[in-house]
């Protein structure tokens, strides 16, 4: 969960920082305030693409930081840097990060959801994974994408081997002079990332080196070094325990402190003595990048996608020469990968039918809790064993199909939901999502981004309910414009934009009880809000107050849940 946030010169952000709690915080404020700026820089804190376009006018750098909390209640320090050259750099507690290592720590910590999710769900598409991700069928679908990658490449070997001689030796050319000039290469995964990071090191070499060189010097070398004034304080501390237990605990932990200062002295002794600061070494990092941004154009857009291709292209080879396999070897081959994959793919497809009930009941249940008792939600799946419609997603297609209103039938989502009503289909799906997550989830910050879109009266109130029913399990920031979604916050920050001198600054207030009703009234009445709408935020308020918890879970019942009974 995200325990604090600092932004610096970002958009129209001067500076602001953030104290978050861990439980439902609602951020509100007027249209073009800068809302979704915090959203963004969340976002540039795990992984996000980076441009200068994002820097504030006229500074030099933009900086976000945050603390994070992880599973294990560990503190996760988070740094990302944009210059107005378009240079980025990433910092995970002190130490440099790429922007994959960035994106792998964002599934740990944080859930972004959005208007674009918004989309995916009117995508079929993407119904499919979502039933997978909530079902925790995620590793088998990928244990079936591998084995139906295999059948791909013994097709693939088999088309190969049928070509006529001009086809394959006309191929085998190309394939051969692509091959040698990816071969040459000795590429390693993640090898950009790595030399972008040196790249920097190197071009701040002298400030790099000067900071580790002070800092071994004033932690050890010098006469009057941290350690050699440890040395005396613990003297002192142990003649104190003679007086008084409670320092005795304090000595217990006095060689651990002392072997962690002194790894990190020689850590930075030794990276300061292994610097190779001379402009050819940086020349040949600088080299090295061009040929793999050559090659990441070429073949990319990834190195890892470089790579693939290198490989493919030496088993293309193999099989154009050859190899070591014959035609028959190669049919029998696809044979068996086949039935290994429908084998899989067979367990897939009835773990899904199973899910599909499971989640389509589940869906109703929690949008009867969202004010519509009369939805029904069905997950309709199809499937089909002919080697034409093998996907790696196995043998399946999945589609949503929904009706909100009782005696019309169900249709396909996409062509049928009002706005808010697809903004309660995904509030019940993510709701859902994060329950069958369990532990796994606690630690992460669920950011909802303007997810009330579309809807609001009594429906509102109930959204703000069920997002508050999250807030006591876990940590959730949301965007809203509603009145009856920002009362049921145990936390309300006020976002604001004003001018000072000819610049438009934005400001982050924590609001206490008096502040709440004001800015309620605000949402209820507009900028003019009067004592009528300062009556109704009051009782508004109260009402979410009256809760204990604020949002106490809506009852309801899904159709499915009321026939059988």
């Amino acid at each position: 969960m995200i325990r604090y946030l600092a932004i610096r010169n970002l958009a129209v952000i001067e500076s602001v920082r953030v104290d978050f709690e861990p439980s439902f915080n609602v951020l509100t404020g007027e249209t073009g305030a800068g809302k979704s700026i915090l959203v963004e820089a969340v976002g540039l804190l795990l992984g996000g693409r980076a441009t200068q376009d994002l820097l504030r006018t006229g500074e030099d750098v933009a900086v976000v930081e945050a603390i994070f909390e992880n599973a294990a209640g560990a503190e996760v320090i988070v740094r990302r840097e944009i210059t107005a050259q378009g240079r980025s750099r990433a910092f995970i507690n002190g130490a440099l990060a790429t922007a994959a290592a960035l994106k792998d720590l964002a599934h740990q910590l944080v859930e972004l959801h959005g208007q674009h999710e918004h989309q995916q769900l009117l995508d079929p598409a993407q119904h499919l994974l979502v039933l997978d991700d909530w079902a925790g069928l995620t590793a088998l679908r990928e244990d079936v994408g591998k084995r139906y990658a295999r059948v791909n490449e013994l097709r693939q070997q088999i088309d190969r081997l049928r070509m006529d001689d001009r086809e394959r030796a006309a191929r085998l050319e190309l394939v051969e002079f692509q091959l040698s000039e990816l071969s040459r290469a000795s590429l390693k995964a993640g090898e950009d990332e790595q030399l972008a990071a040196d790249r920097e090191i190197l071009r701040s070499a002298d400030r790099v080196q000067r900071l580790c060189q002070e800092s071994y010097a004033r932690l050890y070398d010098d006469e009057q070094s941290v350690l050699a004034g440890l040395d005396q304080v613990w003297k002192r501390v142990g003649e104190l325990a003679t007086f008084d237990s409670r320092f005795a605990g304090h000595l217990e932990a006095r060689d651990g402190m002392k072997a962690q200062l002194e790894d990190l002295a020689f850590t930075l002794r030794d990276f300061s003595d292994g610097l190779d600061a001379s402009p050819a070494r940086l020349q040949e990092v600088e080299d090295r990048l061009a040929l793999l941004e050559r090659l990441k154009r070429k073949h990319g857009p990834t190195l890892d996608d470089v790579i693939a291709r290198r490989d493919g292209l030496a088993a293309e080879h193999a099989a154009l020469t050859g190899g070591s396999s014959s035609l028959a070897d190669l049919e029998r081959g696809l044979q068996d990968a086949g039935a290994a994959f429908l084998d899989r793919a067979r367990a897939l497809s009835a773990e899904r039918s199973k899910a599909g009930e499971r989640l389509g009941t589940a869906i109703e249940r929690t949008l009867a809790e969202l004010a519509m008792e009369r939805a029904r939600f069905e997950i309709r799946q199809s499937s089909s064993e002919t080697d034409s419609h093998w996907t790696d997603r196995g043998i399946d297609q999945v589609e949503f199909y929904f009706s909100a209103n009782l005696g019309e039938e169900p249709r396909p989502l996409a062509r049928i939901v009002s706005g808010g009503e697809l903004s309660r289909v995904m509030l019940a799906l993510k709701t859902l999502s994060v329950a069958a997550a369990g532990e796994a989830a606690a630690a992460r910050t669920l950011i909802f981004d303007e997810v009330d879109a579309g809807i609001g009266g009594r429906v509102a109130t109930v959204v703000g309910q069920k997002l508050a029913g999250l807030g006591q399990r876990h940590q959730v920031l949301c965007i809203t414009h509603l009145p009856q979604v920002a009362a049921s916050g145990r936390t309300h920050f006020l976002i604001q934009k004003e001018t000072r001198g000819r610049r438009t600054v934005t400001s982050v207030a924590r609001l206490d009880r008096t502040a709440r009703v004001d800015e309620l009234a605000r949402m209820m009445g507009g900028a003019d809000a009067g004592a009528q709408s300062r009556a109704g935020a009051e009782e508004l308020l109260a009402a979410a107050e009256a809760k204990g918890e604020h949002g106490a879970k809506a009852k309801g019942e899904s159709p499915r849940e009321r026939k059988r009974k």
